[in-house]
């Protein structure tokens, strides 16, 4: 192998890795890894915000099924990014984050955006690495992919001291570090003797290891035996909705039919899913006397609340392509439960007017934009209760196609939109956003224009933060403070991005919009004036 300096020798690790895209902000504390991206394979979408560029990745990964890379700056850069970090952790996603350092000789001396990475890192990442010896450049790299992928899927963070990124490395790249593969054929054969023994069994899904392959293997087997499946919150992608075996989603935003599902099972299948406080209402879902089977990659069942009592250490494609070949019982007592749990989604997921007397009706609105959608549409969004008409009235029919925290972090759904227009420029990439979570990261569809990526954005401005304004009314009922906002046009922030935008306030005049935004080729914007007082779609 030729030496080459560190730097080099990351970007050629990460191209055998088959790393296509890192999403960055350019540091002076990474220039080298920054020259050899100069001449790789490796696209380098530079983003305007750390946190953007870091929520870049996660979608990215999500999308893909490969591994997110960002790459941001020390001190300040690291800080933005920090919530990217948190993100992935708590979703379980594949993200590693490139931190430039400061010199190795600068250490401890209160330097120029000195900070501590494995203090700050430490208890959010799976593994922290700092290369001190250049000659390890490669194979950190190596590793630190690999730990992100393996087991429970997660964030790792590699730090990059400045004037080792420029010595000399004789390294020679690596394959990647296979991933575990065992045999389940015996133990999926197992699971499905116990269903067939249950009067109300449910699969609950949830993760990002599910592939579009496992998808349909899923869909094979739960209609061959009826059974109902719902999922994790914001993870309600991996079955498609037209199955008569879906019937909704868990958590914030859900339906009562499917909390009484959970509430009245007697075998659950968790599925890259774990019974968590959001799934459980707080851990209040769910009969403790009943069968638990847990199937994922994760040997801690870390966030696994409760009963376990077969764990299956696998990945959901491959048990979901056994049980896809499992013959289906005669005897399915369950049938009953299933149909009106269905019916009671079906009912539910249908859009509605929300009945408004001011500003845009986002039911009647949901209404017009769903039909005119894409099956294999990608739908993103951040945290807010502008996610509840997303999540609650937009149908899912490939996996992946949503985009969206599952840790409650505000300004991801732009930056996932943008990230998921590069990644897969011929799908449609639909991101739903609040006023307040917009403005998180809104600023990332400059990334969009600069690289003719096609955006839509609905952006729902009812001039306040409005699940913490929903808590304050429940809590403190007339005394609103701390939640209100004065915004913008964000129709004109939208042409200033070189893209088409659109004001609407009235319904009428947002759904007029819809084919002039949907036909645009790329970025393009509708700003809609809600009513403050509507917080959530009609019951």
């Amino acid at each position: 192998m030729t030496a080459r300096t560190a730097g080099h020798a990351i970007v050629e690790q990460l191209d055998a890795l088959e790393v296509t895209h890192a999403h960055l902000v350019p540091g002076e504390s990474y220039l080298d890894v920054l020259d050899g991206l100069h001449d790789s394979e490796i696209e380098a979408v530079v983003c305007r915000h750390e946190g953007g560029a870091a929520f870049m990745a996660m979608a990215h990964a999500r999308l893909t099924g490969g591994v997110g890379v960002a790459m941001v700056t020390r001190g300040p850069g690291a800080a933005n990014a920090a919530i990217g970090v948190h993100t992935a952790y708590q979703d379980g996603t594949p993200l590693v984050l490139f931190v430039g350092l400061i010199p190795v000789a600068d250490r401890d001396r209160e330097s120029f955006q000195e900070f501590s990475l494995e203090g700050w890192f430490g208890t959010t990442a799976k593994r922290v690495f700092v290369l001190d010896d250049a000659t390890r450049a490669a194979s950190i790299t190596r590793d630190a992919v690999h730990a992100a992928r393996s087991g429970r899927p997660g964030p790792v963070v590699v730090g990059l001291p400045e004037d080792v990124l420029v010595e000399q490395c004789e390294e020679s790249v690596a394959p990647a570090r296979a991933l575990p593969v065992t045999e389940h054929t015996g133990a999926a054969a197992d699971l499905a003797a116990e269903l067939e023994l249950a009067q109300r069994p449910l699969v609950v899904v949830g993760g990002d290891l599910f592939s579009q392959k496992g998808s349909e293997d899923l869909r094979q087997w739960v209609e061959a035996w009826g059974l109902p499946v719902v999922s994790d919150f914001r993870a309600h992608d991996k079955l498609d909705h037209d199955s008569p075996s879906w019937c909704g989603f868990l958590g914030y935003g859900r339906t009562d039919a499917s909390a009484r599902l959970l509430e009245g099972s007697d075998h659950v299948v968790f599925l890259d899913a774990v019974s968590s406080d959001v799934l459980s209402d707080g851990y209040r879902l769910g009969d403790p006397d009943r069968s638990v089977t847990v199937v994922g990659l994760d040997p801690a069942l870390l966030a696994h609340d409760g009963r376990v009592d077969r764990h299956l250490l696998a990945h959901p494609d491959a048990i979901c392509a056994v049980l896809a070949e499992a013959p289906a019982p005669e005897a399915r007592p369950w049938t009953d439960w299933v149909e009106q749990a269905r019916a009671a989604w079906v009912d539910f997921a249908t859009p509605r007017p929300d009945g408004v007397t001011s500003g845009v009706d986002m039911g009647a609105l949901m209404a017009a934009l769903v039909p005119r959608l894409e099956r294999d549409a990608v739908v993103t969004y951040g945290a807010g209760n502008h996610a509840i008409w997303a999540q609650r009235y937009l149908p899912s029919h490939s996996c992946p196609s949503v985009l969206a925290p599952r840790n409650g972090a505000m300004g991801f759904g732009v930056p996932a939109a943008v990230a998921a227009a590069i990644a897969q420029p011929g799908r449609r990439v639909l991101t739903v956003a609040g006023d307040g979570c917009f403005l998180m990261n809104g600023q990332e569809l400059a990334v969009a224009s600069a690289r003719g990526a096609r955006v839509l954005a609905i952006v729902m401005d009812n001039g306040q933060y409005g699940t913490i304004r929903a808590h304050q009314e429940a809590h403190y009922r007339g005394r609103v403070s701390g939640t209100q906002l004065a915004n913008p046009d964000f129709a004109l922030l939208a042409r200033g991005y070189g893209g088409l935008g659109i004001t609407a306030r009235t319904t009428d005049e947002a759904i007029a919009a819809l084919d002039e935004l949907l036909a645009h080729d790329g970025v393009a914007l509708l700003h809609v004036i809600t009513d403050p007082a509507v917080l959530a779609p009609m019951p």
